[in-house]
């Protein structure tokens, strides 16, 4: 039972996230393609990375990754910065632009989460922070975003 109600929770959100894309896409310039959004969005998760941080990440060479930056940089979704401390290094970081694009799935984690917390009582959504808040941290290692 636990497993179906996952399973299916997880596909809700990603069904809901791919129609607002989909809706959205052709009122947006230069839309991106969908390996460029999922690049765009990990790079927005990993919070600054270099070029490399995100090649070994995402498990890819470094060239394909310079390939694909530099289209998300073209498009105007990310740009590179160069480091205040070795300015022979640069990070990744998305623009203003991305936020306008990501905040499709954002607006309706809010609304999921302000329906949780109409449905369900003080005590109820604590515990549902404690268990999302265990998953984060402990139940999925795989996906470290502060140790790249």
């Amino acid at each position: 039972m636990l497993e179906k109600s996952f399973s299916e929770v997880y596909k809700k959100f990603k069904i809901r996230y791919y129609q607002n894309v989909f809706a959205q896409a052709p009122n947006r310039e230069l839309s991106l393609t969908t390996v460029e959004a999922f690049c765009a969005e990990i790079i927005g998760a990993l919070q600054n990375p270099t070029i490399n941080e995100f090649a070994n990440f995402i498990n890819i060479s470094s060239p394909n990754a310079t390939y694909k930056v530099n289209s998300l940089i073209q498009k105007g979704y990310i740009e590179k910065v160069q480091s205040e401390t070795d300015k022979r290094e640069y990070h990744l970081r998305v623009t203003d632009k991305y936020y306008k694009y990501y905040n499709i799935s954002q607006s309706y984690v809010d609304t999921v989460l302000q329906r949780v917390k109409e449905r369900c009582t003080p005590e109820e959504v604590e515990v549902f922070d404690r268990v999302l808040t265990i998953m984060k941290d402990e139940l999925m290692p795989e996906v470290d975003l502060d140790h790249t």
